[in-house]
């Protein structure tokens, strides 16, 4: 059997899946509930830049296997299982808003009140352990009049794709999470993802869910941790990089994620460095290692402005380009910018500040006060 799919939420990772499960012989519906993003994707427009994802979008709706719509109970009851996508902001305090998610399910709930048969939905969003068993399985019941587990049924299956190669790691990830309570739901979504080579583990919702919490801890405390040696290194006057190089050949550690910089930014590792501590929390753990990495992080572009007064003096008045304000090369994300926060701090200390990005949107992100230049054709 190929099943159809739908996507609830067409952000980053909603519109990435949608564009995926279609060309690998899905239906896809993908709903969204901003209209005017529904419409540019049904032209084509993928909204956001990520490579090879405007052609992989072209082709999937060229085929007629892809469809947006803003209905959710279209979306919904034309569809065997429901992936939601929605985002999960940090609240003030670093916990997690799960007002999308519970909005989500609000809808899938009330769309499920028109379909005779089981349904399967899935928690792609990244959230708290206990979410999906908990909040998600029990608003849908109350929407639907349904019964977990009986009528439909609910999954976590979290995604770990890195921006700049979001298409390459669905296609070829390193691995896949199931969390599931039931073999029905199991056996459907290992029915999904068939097609696609990689390890797959079948485990509970709540294994799967910290498991993505786990993992981007533990990228942010390496790159904490590089930038902490990276600090030495500039005390003592020596290559960081060749430091780092020699540390990452041992084959316990390794290369990846070891490089000294500015700090991680983007839309998964600050928020859910906070959401672990918070969880942590809530449960008596003390998160000791995970709140000195996110210290670490937060101090990088204050260390950076430093460096520069070592070495220029006073910056009121200096003319200070910063070079890529998205998060990572290979997108246009700026959220939690390292560079944007360095432009900031440079604009506090009076300095006349000029940026630019080859992919991100730049004009009006700092109110007026820094100066975007635009390289001809760079900018998307």
């Amino acid at each position: 059997m190929v099943y159809s799919i739908s996507i609830v939420g067409l952000g980053y990772v909603g519109i990435v899946h949608a564009v995926g499960f279609a060309n690998l012989g899905f239906k896809v519906v993908g709903y969204d509930i901003d209209k005017a993003k529904v419409e540019r994707l049904r032209g084509g427009d993928p909204v956001i830049y990520e490579e090879g994802l405007e052609e992989q979008l072209s082709k999937a709706l060229s085929k007629g296997s892809l469809e947006f719509v803003d209905d959710i109970r279209e979306a919904v009851t034309g569809t065997d299982v429901t992936f939601i996508a929605v985002g999960t902001p940090s609240l003030p305090d670093g916990d997690v808003d799960l007002s999308q998610v519970i909005a989500a399910s609000r809808g899938v709930g009330r769309a499920l009140r028109f379909k005779d048969s089981w349904h399967l939905v899935v928690v792609k969003s990244t959230v708290p352990p206990g979410t999906t068993d908990g909040v998600v399985a029990r608003v849908i019941e109350e929407e639907s009049g349904l019964k977990v587990f009986h009528d439909f049924s609910v999954a976590s299956n979290p995604e770990f794709l890195r921006e700049g190669n979001a298409l390459r790691d669905f296609y070829k990830p390193d691995r896949i999470v199931i969390g599931v309570r039931d073999e029905r739901s199991r056996d459907v979504l290992l029915k999904i993802y068939e097609r696609i080579e990689a390890p797959k583990i079948v485990t509970t919702p709540v294994v799967a869910e910290l498991s993505k919490y786990a993992s981007n801890v533990f990228l942010a405390v390496r790159v904490s941790l590089a930038n902490e040696i990276g600090g030495l290194c500039k005390a003592l006057g020596i290559d960081c990089y060749e430091v780092l190089r020699i540390v990452g050949l041992d084959h316990r550690i390794g290369p990846h994620y070891l490089k000294a910089g500015l700090g991680f930014g983007g839309s998964c590792l600050p928020k859910d460095l906070r959401a672990f501590i918070k969880t942590a929390e809530k449960h008596g753990v003390k998160a000791g290692i995970a709140k000195a990495a996110l210290e670490v992080n937060e101090e990088q572009p204050r260390r950076a402005v430093a460096l520069l007064e070592k070495h220029l003096g006073d910056l009121a008045g200096r003319k200070i380009g910063v070079l890529g304000v998205a998060f990572k090369p290979g997108t246009d994300d700026i959220r939690e910018s390292r560079g944007l926060e360095v432009a900031k701090l440079l604009l506090e200390k009076g300095a006349q500040v000029y940026i630019n990005d080859p992919k991100a949107k730049i004009e009006g992100i700092l109110e007026g006060k820094a100066n975007p230049t635009q390289t001809p054709g760079s900018h998307r």
